[in-house]
C-alpha cells in the first residue's frame, strides 16, 4: 500500500507537471493493482482527452460515472469528451450523439445544481448547433440567466458571449463591462478587450483597457 502510495504521488506529480507520456505508465500499473482507484482513472481519462483519443478517455470517464453516479464532474467530463469527438466526427454521426452530450451536462447539474462549467459547455453547446438540430439562442440564454444566480461575474460574461456570437457588439461591450465592475478578472478584461480590437474594429480601446488591467494589478 506504501509503494503504490507513493507511486501514485509521483504519477500525480507528474501530471500536475503536464508531463502526461511520463505519467501515463505510471497510472496505468496502480490501475493494475488497484481497478476501481477513482482518481487514477479520472486521471488517464484526463491524459487521453488532452491527446485528443476521445473513445479511450469516454472508457475511463463511463467507469467512472459507473462507480460513483454521484459525482458531477464526471458527467461533466463525459459530456465534454463526447462533445468534442462528435465535433469531430462527420454530421450524421454527430447528430446520434448529441441527446447524450445534453443528457449528461443536463446531469451533472442535476447533481450539483451550482455546477458552472456544465452550464457554459450547455450554452456553447446550443450556440453552435444549428437550428434545426436543437440550436438555439433562448436555450442558450435560459443556461446565462441560471449562472447570474451562482455567479454573477459568469452570468455577465455568459449572457455577452452570447450577444456576442449573434453580433450584438454594444449589448456585449456593456455586458462584459459589467463583468468588469463586479469582479474585475483577467478574463473580463480580456473578453472586452478582445471585442473592441477584434469584432469593433477599436484596437486602441482594447489597448487601454488592457493597460488599466495593468496598473490595477500594480494597486
Amino acid at each position: 500500500m506504501v509503494f503504490s502510495q507513493t507511486n501514485f504521488e509521483k504519477a500525480e506529480k507528474l501530471f500536475v507537471q503536464e508531463k502526461y507520456a511520463l505519467a501515463k505508465p505510471m497510472f496505468e500499473n496502480i490501475l493494475k493493482e488497484n481497478p476501481n482507484h477513482l482518481k487514477t482513472l479520472e486521471y488517464l481519462g484526463d491524459i487521453e482527452g488532452s491527446n485528443k483519443s476521445w473513445d479511450k478517455a469516454l472508457i475511463y470517464y463511463d467507469k467512472l460515472k459507473r462507480l460513483n453516479p454521484s459525482n458531477a464532474n464526471y458527467y461533466y467530463k463525459y459530456g465534454g469528451c463526447l462533445g468534442m469527438k462528435a465535433k469531430e466526427s462527420n454530421k450524421f454521426r454527430a447528430l446520434g450523439m448529441i441527446g447524450d452530450v445534453k443528457a449528461n451536462f443536463e446531469k451533472a447539474i442535476q447533481i450539483n445544481p451550482n455546477h458552472v462549467e456544465a452550464r457554459w459547455a450547455l450554452i456553447e453547446l446550443y450556440l453552435q448547433l444549428p437550428a434545426i438540430i436543437g440550436g438555439s439562442e433562448h436555450k442558450a440564454q435560459k443556461y446565462a440567466y441560471e449562472l447570474q444566480k451562482i455567479s454573477p461575474v459568469d452570468g455577465y460574461l455568459a449572457s455577452g458571449h452570447i450577444a456576442e456570437y449573434f453580433e450584438k457588439y454594444k449589448d456585449a461591450e456593456k455586458l462584459y463591462s459589467k463583468a468588469i465592475a463586479i469582479g474585475g478578472s483577467k478574463v473580463s478584461y480580456q473578453k472586452l478587450a478582445n471585442l473592441y480590437k477584434n469584432k469593433m474594429n477599436q484596437p486602441e480601446k482594447a489597448k487601454t483597457l488592457l493597460e488599466n488591467y495593468q496598473e490595477k494589478k500594480k494597486l
